[in-house]
């Protein structure tokens, strides 16, 4: 199965008045299923993807003391002194501060501008709190982590893809997350990758879709687009609300033959 290119995939029938129909179950509360979608006829022509759970299986445990006591303990060479508790607390409230701090819908932060405000505070020599909440940044991830590879399926997806112009919008922090998307061999198969923390705001606002429609040029054709990943609520309906056709990741490994 597969070897179908995903712009013949979801080119659609045309009917004799010149549209096209493009089945989609409703999920939205209220609606029937087997709503309609209407588009006209448009081969693919750009392919926004979402980065973790749908390129990335990824499992990571940020509120295990374990994570904070293997960072302490690095900190401690860096001439930071703070205990494992004390810094879980301290990173958890200014993380929260942050947040209620933004007048952003959906906020994001820079969680290497949090570090740097912690080891700062904590210093027992001077250090370049700029430089070491970056490498803090990446250290905690680091021990954070339980779980991180492709998705092989996802893989042969962008493959499938590879004459398609193609990004990623990801809730992610680039601090971490473009490292983790090169170490995998992935990054390179993209014309570029928006992340939250590169705008303070993430996912479902639209306005992340909307930058990635201009920077493919398809603006003014948002229905020649295909959003995919594994959230209803922040890959599909912001998508849809935009005239952006989407699927769920599975759904498209399906429709590609690729789900194992």
């Amino acid at each position: 199965m597969g070897g179908e290119n995903i712009s013949e995939i979801y080119e659609p029938e045309i009917t004799g008045r010149g549209s096209a129909f493009l089945n989609y179950p409703s999920e939205e509360p209220g609606e029937g299923e087997g709503k309609e979608e209407i588009f006209e006829s448009c081969r693919i022509k750009g392919v926004i993807f979402d980065c973790y759970q749908t390129l990335i299986d990824i499992d990571t445990d940020e509120h295990s003391l374990e994570t904070y006591e293997t960072l302490s303990r690095w900190l401690a060479y860096q001439g930071v002194g703070i205990e494992p508790r004390k810094l879980k607390d301290t990173y958890m409230l200014k993380v929260k501060e942050r947040m209620d701090e933004s007048l952003e819908i959906y906020p994001e932060i820079r969680v290497e501008e949090i570090f740097a405000e912690i080891c700062k505070e904590n210093a027992v020599w001077r250090i370049n709190e700029k430089r070491l909440g970056i490498d803090t940044s990446r250290t905690f991830r680091a021990a954070s982590i339980r779980k991180l590879k492709p998705f092989p399926q996802s893989i042969k997806l962008i493959e499938h893809c590879i004459n398609i112009p193609k990004c990623i919008i990801s809730n992610g922090q680039r601090v971490f997350s473009e490292l983790e998307l090169r170490y995998l061999g992935l990054y390179d198969y993209f014309d570029f990758v928006i992340f939250s923390s590169d705008v303070r705001y993430k996912k479902p606002d639209l306005r992340l879709f909307m930058d990635a429609l201009k920077r493919m040029g398809l603006e003014f054709q948002p229905k020649c687009v295909m959003s995919i990943g594994d959230s209803y609520e922040n890959e599909i309906l912001p998508a849809r609300k935009l005239g952006i056709r989407a699927m769920n990741i599975e759904e498209a490994w399906e429709k590609l033959g690729l789900k194992e």
